[in-house]
């Protein structure tokens, strides 16, 4: 998510609350003009804390038994909206 920045990953199949990614899911990138388009480059760090948005988003999949991520919308390289198939 942090290095798409903006668009959407869609088709996400998810079971007992884990993504899968066989098939993989379509990563739609989202080019603004005029703006900010490049990640930024931060430094990795073994540890680091969570942002609200990422903990959201994994409460949710914890809640999916079977179904599908029909479009996980990302902005500023954070979960901002789904929309899920069950």
């Amino acid at each position: 998510m942090q290095k798409l920045k903006f668009g959407r990953i869609e088709r996400l199949a998810i079971r007992n609350g884990e993504p899968l990614f066989d098939p993989p899911p379509r990563i739609v990138r989202e080019v603004k003009f005029g703006g900010e388009n490049v990640p930024p480059l931060e430094k990795a760090s073994a540890t680091f804390a969570l942002k609200s948005q990422v903990i959201d988003l994994f409460r949710q999949l914890d809640g999916i038994s079977f179904g599908q991520i029909e479009v996980l919308e990302i902005k500023h390289g954070l979960p901002f909206r789904m929309l899920v198939e069950q």
